[in-house]
């Protein structure tokens, strides 16, 4: 099976590249073996905050009215990529 791209389409204009940047150092690190990498695409369109796995959006900022919490992030990427994988401190409630 291919691995999956991570994207996280993210404003520039709002000085969101940094909060995209950190949170794909955290993907990276948690899903070495899972993904073939996570990209940082940014947008044209103000507001915008999205991660998709593939082809399928797991986040979306306007639609959530909020940003994602790094544990939570890392849980809806492990349910798509390996949905048995242990996130150690990030699976405790």
């Amino acid at each position: 099976m291919d691995k999956a791209l991570v994207n996280i389409t993210y404003c520039p204009k709002c000085g969101w590249m940094l909060r995209s940047a950190y949170m794909a150092q955290e993907i990276l690190t948690t899903f070495v073996d899972e993904l073939k990498g996570v990209t940082l695409i940014p947008s044209e369109t103000s507001g915008v905050f999205t991660v998709e796995v593939g082809e399928k959006l797991i986040f979306d900022r306007k639609q959530m009215q909020r940003f994602p919490e790094i544990k939570e992030l890392k849980q809806l990427i492990r349910d798509e990529v390996n949905p048995t994988m242990n996130l150690g401190h990030s699976d405790l409630k």
